[in-house]
């Protein structure tokens, strides 16, 4: 029926589903302790099931809403039981990002306490441009059942509210009202001083008081607090939090409606409530013993309905916005003179409610006449989905966060959503460039700005900026790049900084943990493993929380590799490591991968590579790479005082053989040669070559009459182990390939063999 319709639609043009929400039942079934019963196995494989159409649907989003231990609950999946989060992170990460909270739902719109799982997919062609913490509904101060109900006729028993059918006094057995009519509000039945007004049953002519497992069976309700969770069976007063603050009934089923966030207007029955008005006592109550149960029910098993709507909301605001390509972009900035900040101020003012926000950054971003200056790039939405889920609770009242090289304000309203409950932030938006600061104001005024949210706008350099400020939290993508010695000497007048520091984000890290309790910086991948961060590495290691692992697909317009570092003030022995790529999450012992017996920080450190490690003697040989030779240097042909210049496709995939190829081979002229460094290596063949920039090393004895350029690096036995041939075989094995790659950190840009790198050329003490 479901594909059908689908397929209906496709034909009036509607080219993809919009949205799947599921909100399977979900027996609870602990994965360490999965000795279930054969139905429970069942109901749970409805999620399965929910998760395999979603598989084939492929929705632009995806929304299941369920218990709050939903996400660790076990389920059955390929016969294995796993738990449900793992499996619906299996199954759809490959194609969405997927956030999941525990939220209580009073404080999200709800008018009762509900603690759910609520868990949203974006389909990653869409999630370029939303976050899935954008559509999450809003935290909201919650409201007392006075506020809720208060307002509401008081009844008599068993009457209906004139105006009102669904308004009504629900009668019980008569003897049951001397158990609650003296109960003050937060009390139950059961404290009651006489086992007369206890609930009870008269067996064999004595008072025998009902079980009661838990506190909010036969409970009055307080006007003060928030409303219940809604159950099922609202109908009893034996049920779970039923009874009325003031008066000896249930809820009625308009209150439940109001606790629910129902709309008044909902229709439960084909009659319309004034025709249900006029209808008589009789009538009425008949039509209530029908149909009353059925809608009780169905108000427990629902999701209050302003839940849905505010994610609705969002999701359709977004629909609705405008989507632009990298094409779309660079024509429009060139159509509209963009790149003038008047026409770009105007732009904005004139679009900013049709384009989606994260295109509008892109704008702003590629239209900044200083781009180039200053290293800063967009940072994709998918990437701050994933800081999103990783920053720190922090449970303060007020906080203050710095954003220190702000751009076009990316990481803005992740910060407003994620400490969305605090009551005030103090937020401090800093930028080198006036013209983004200008455009951020535009961005983020008054109606954009949460009302807990208060920004000082700052046009400054971060790196000689003193704040006078403990931050809660500094947050941000800083700029990228080597900084000139000049340009070095400004900064470390103001700051004492590591002396190997050369590249400007080394800066802004080692700053920032100085000024604030948690930070959290994208920086390049290569900071794990270039000797320039060796120091900082000290300065961080007991403050890492998480390495989020973003490989390549951070930045589309620059060719590197990035990570996201997050510190805490609060150690902790674990640290997340989470490569979107590979789809790896997992937690590392910090001393195990910030081993200082290695050369650097290795996070995806296992078994395998300790198994490995333990037949290996390492830091064997030293480097030399060549700087020198470029293109222009180099000739296709050889001839009299021409030197052949070896590359890195000139060494076969075992390390055993020098291949030419046409149109590949290259040489150099003597004459030019004698003044290179690597020239000293002509004629040496005690030194050992290998392609500089891959994942499948191999080692080839060098032999005289050549010499290579950069994309080979020279290594030198500079211990007294004797290299065979077989231990040359070895380096181009699937074993040390295999660990080679963990070693490098699955790096696939950052590869160079350097000083550090070169550690890993092992020698096997098993051959």
């Amino acid at each position: 029926m479901i594909y059908n319709e689908i397929n209906l639609w496709k034909k009036l043009g509607n080219d993809k589903v919009d949205v799947i929400i599921a909100t399977p039942p979900c027996q609870g079934m602990s994965v360490a302790n999965h000795k279930k019963k054969v139905d429970e196995i069942n109901r749970n494989s409805l999620i399965v099931q929910s998760v395999e159409m979603i598989k084939q649907i492929q929705p632009r989003f995806f929304i299941f809403e369920n218990v709050s231990a939903f996400w660790k609950t076990g389920c059955v999946y390929n016969d294995k039981v796993i738990s449900i989060g793992e499996m619906i992170t299996n199954q759809l990460s490959n194609n969405y990002a997927i956030e999941h909270k525990v939220l209580n739902f009073k404080n999200y719109g709800s008018n009762s306490s509900r603690t759910r799982t609520l868990v949203i997919g974006v389909d990653k062609n869409e999630s370029s441009y939303i976050s899935t913490f954008e559509l999450f509904p809003s935290f909201q101060k919650e409201k007392t059942l006075k506020e809720v109900i208060g307002d509401l006729k008081e009844l008599k028993w068993a009457e209906y509210d004139p105006d009102d059918f669904y308004h009504s006094f629900r009668t019980y057995p008569i003897h049951m009202k001397e158990w609650i009519k003296d109960l003050k509000e937060n009390e139950s039945a059961f404290d009651n001083l006489l086992d007369s007004k206890k609930p009870h049953k008269i067996i064999n002519g004595k008072i025998v008081i009902n079980k009661s497992k838990n506190g909010d069976k036969y409970k009055r309700q307080s006007f003060e607090k928030v409303g219940p969770c809604i159950h099922t069976r609202s109908d009893q007063l034996a049920s779970q939090n039923t009874i009325h603050p003031n008066q000896n009934r249930v809820f009625s089923i308009r209150e439940l409606m109001k606790l629910m966030t129902i709309p008044f207007e909902f229709k439960w029955l084909n009659l319309s409530l004034e025709e249900l008005n006029k209808l008589t006592q009789e009538q009425k109550q008949k039509l209530s013993k029908k149909e009353e149960l059925n809608i009780r029910q169905s108000i427990g098993e629902a999701v209050p309905t302003e839940i849905f709507r505010q994610i609705a909301f969002n999701i359709k605001r977004y629909l609705l916005q405008k989507k632009m390509t990298n094409k779309e972009l660079e024509h429009l900035i060139k159509v509209n003179k963009l790149d003038n900040l008047n026409n770009l101020i105007e732009f904005i003012n004139n679009n900013k409610k049709d384009i989606c926000f994260s295109s509008l950054v892109r704008i702003i971003e590629s239209a900044n006449s200083f781009k180039e200056q200053h290293a800063a790039f967009f940072t994709p939405a998918i990437l701050l989905n994933h800081i999103y889920s990783v920053l720190p609770e922090i449970n303060k009242k007020e906080i203050n966060v710095l954003e220190p090289s702000a751009g076009a304000g990316s990481f803005l309203n992740l910060i407003f959503k994620k400490y969305e409950q605090i009551e005030k932030i103090n937020l401090y938006v800093v930028d080198i460039n006036s013209n983004n600061i200008e455009i951020l104001k535009l961005l983020f005024n008054k109606d954009n700005v949460p009302n807990n949210v208060e920004i000082h706008f700052i046009n400054s350099d971060y790196l000689t900026t003193d704040f006078n400020i403990k931050f809660d939290l500094i947050i941000g993508n800083p700029p990228f790049g080597k900084l000139s010695s000049t340009e070095l000497k400004k900064y470390t007048q103001h700051n004492s900084y590591s002396q190997t520091l050369t590249n400007v984000v080394g800066l802004f890290l080692e700053k920032s943990i100085n000024n604030s309790d948690n930070v959290s910086f994208i920086v390049p991948k290569n900071f794990l493993s270039i000797k320039e961060f060796s120091q900082t590495h000290l300065k961080l290691k007991d403050l890492i929380s998480s390495i989020i692992d973003f490989n390549e697909m951070g930045f589309k317009d620059v060719l590197i590799e990035t990570i996201n570092l997050t510190t805490c003030i609060t150690k902790q022995n674990k640290v997340l490591i989470k490569s979107i790529v590979k789809n790896i999450e997992i937690y590392q012992d910090r001393n195990y991968i910030f081993d200082d017996k290695l050369p650097y920080w290795v996070i995806y450190r296992n078994h395998f590579f300790d198994d490995v490690s333990s037949k290996l003697i390492f830091d064997v040989f030293s480097v030399f790479r060549d700087h020198q030779i470029t293109n222009k240097y180099l000739e296709n042909s050889s001839g009299v005082n021409k030197i052949r210049v070896l590359k890195s496709r000139n060494i076969n995939d075992t390390g055993t053989e020098i291949v030419n190829l046409k149109d590949y081979d290259s040489y150099i002229d003597k004459s030019i040669a004698k003044n290179l460094a690597v020239f000293d290596y002509l004629d040496n063949d005690n030194v050992y070559l290998t392609p500089n920039m891959t994942y499948k090393p191999r080692l080839l004895k060098k032999q005289k009459g050549y010499i290579t350029n950069g994309s080979i690096a020279i290594l030198k036995n500079k211990s007294d182990y004797k290299i065979t041939q077989k231990q040359l075989e070895y380096i181009s094995s699937k074993e040390f390939r295999d660990f080679y790659t963990i070693a490098r950190n699955y790096q696939t840009r950052s590869l160079n063999i350097d000083n550090l790198s070169v550690f890993w050329f092992g020698i096997n003490k098993e051959i």
